[in-house]
């Protein structure tokens, strides 16, 4: 019997038929597989997370749609407003490694149930906060980020498990469709609400309802325990050395591996360090645009005398509302095409993954850089531009994890992708909205008050995202020089 368990797991390793690989006439036992993993709730459990990665993103870009209002309602400079968002990432990247330590040795869908209410429950209470209370306005903020962080983290892996490598893109690809809907609905939600009901505080009140939803959706259909489907993982299964990934004691601790020795090991992972600092060089470039670009709009066409300045109590939200629909259309294209490509390229390139993602941020960069060139003469241009800057950065979602998922060895893709979270933010767009706004402040102080050098100020701080945007598609390009040695060390 074991004897014929070993030449199934051998056969199931290497790809090959049981029934061939036992040809030399020995009787294969009678072994059935348990299927816990039916595809019918494979898939509702995807759009379970999908829908909780939708609200996620939603929460994330509410205060980036009613910039100006909150300017105006707590009196911020430009500085003080980016801190909003640099709580926010703060808060998010630091929770992270947490989070993936948890993930890796206890139940996922505890930690996804407790970190959606947190978020939710948070954003409810921030709608009540006066203008006096801008400190807990920003405390408010850093715990969505908490709660924001469990999800990021957690969601990813468990539709990891949940597929093998071919459906897994696909699937990957679906649920990083959301970031960009849930960014671009964060704005138009939060601009629509605040215009129609002339009160920004509401717009606050309308996701804390989808995350109740979502929570109870979590609780129904998503199981307590899911296992990893891939060759290895169901031979080892079937031979009764391995339990189901969620459950306890975690039968990939039993050598002893420490949270340090997981750490010690991916920073020595070329790939997933070079394809880490490339994807900060996106989240620096895609937190400066989320949190600036519709006030940079705002403030180009009042240079143009396209809008007037705003004075009254509810400002004009419509560079929101637009800004907020080309990040949904070209987020939705982009992770389509660039997931796409993967597939297609992946037949003829083993390196396809790492040079399509040096390739879009190459493009981005340029089209970002025109973009902020003809802003002030021509905002036609400079829409079409941005959209095209945000198509070729959303090639990328799904392509990067996915060269993580497949570096890195299963039981480490928690902690790896909380790792590559917390670089990420804490280089990219943790600081780079308060840089911004930093910067533009400085220009705006040593030069006379007026529209202006508003924009000005404004045109000349953007200009570092396109740099920016130009090493991270170096890093890309260096990733492609270990990409293949590391998914055999992986695979192996």
């Amino acid at each position: 019997e074991r004897e014929d368990t070993g030449l199934l797991l051998q056969a199931l390793l290497e790809g090959q038929d049981y029934g061939a690989a036992a040809a030399d006439g020995t009787q294969c036992p009678s072994v059935s597989v348990s299927r816990n993993n039916p595809a019918r709730r494979d898939c509702l459990v995807v759009a379970v997370l999908c829908f909780g990665n939708l609200i996620n993103f939603i929460d994330w870009f509410i205060v980036p749609g009613i910039l100006l209002d909150l300017q105006k309602y707590f009196g911020l400079s430009d500085g003080k407003t980016g801190l909003l968002q640099t709580v926010f990432t703060l808060c998010y990247m630091l929770a992270a490694p947490i989070f993936g330590y948890l993930g890796d040795r206890y139940n996922r869908k505890i930690i996804l149930g407790a970190g959606l209410f947190l978020w939710s429950g948070v954003t409810l209470g921030s709608s009540f906060i006066t203008e006096s209370h801008y400190r807990l306005f920003v405390l408010s903020r850093g715990l969505v980020g908490i709660g924001s962080a469990s999800y990021s983290t957690i969601a990813p892996t468990i539709i990891a498990d949940l597929f093998e490598e071919g459906k897994r893109t696909t699937a990957l690809s679906i649920f990083y469709i959301f970031i960009p809907v849930g960014s671009g609905c964060g704005y138009m939600l939060a601009a629509g609400i605040a215009k129609s009901t002339g009160d920004w505080h509401w717009a606050f009140r309308v996701t804390p309802c989808m995350g109740g939803l979502a929570l109870l959706l979590l609780i129904l259909l998503v199981p307590h325990r899911i296992q990893r489907k891939t060759a290895a993982h169901r031979a080892l299964s079937i031979s009764g050395m391995v339990l189901e990934a969620d459950e306890k004691p975690d039968v990939h601790r039993t050598a002893g591996t420490t949270w340090c020795q997981d750490v010690g090991s991916l920073v020595k992972n070329c790939s997933f360090v070079c394809s880490s600092l490339g994807l900060t060089a996106m989240a620096f470039v895609t937190g400066a645009l989320g949190m600036w670009m519709p006030l940079f709009l705002y403030r180009a066409q009042v240079v143009q005398g396209i809008v007037p300045p705003c004075l009254q109590e509810s400002c004009n939200s419509s560079n929101s509302l637009i800004f907020g629909g080309i990040t949904i259309g070209t987020g939705i294209l982009g992770i389509i095409a660039g997931a796409e490509a993967a597939r297609r390229l992946r037949k003829r390139n083993n390196k396809a993954d790492p040079l399509i993602c040096a390739t879009s941020m190459f493009i981005s960069a340029l089209c970002l850089y025109i973009a902020l060139m003809v802003a002030q003469t021509n905002i036609l241009a400079t829409f079409i531009f941005i959209a095209f800057g945000e198509l070729f950065l959303s090639v990328n979602w799904a392509v990067v994890t996915d060269i993580l998922l497949y570096v890195v060895t299963p039981r480490r893709q928690s902690t790896a992708i909380a790792l590559q979270i917390l670089v990420s933010h804490l280089l990219g767009d943790a600081g780079s909205p308060y840089l911004i706004g930093v910067i533009s402040n400085t220009i705006q102080a040593r030069n006379t008050p007026s529209l202006q050098w508003s924009f000005w100020s404004m045109q000349y701080s953007f200009v570092i995202c396109a740099f920016v945007g130009v090493f991270g598609g170096g890093f890309f390009l260096l990733t492609s020089f270990y990409i293949e040695e590391d998914r055999k060390e992986a695979q192996r």
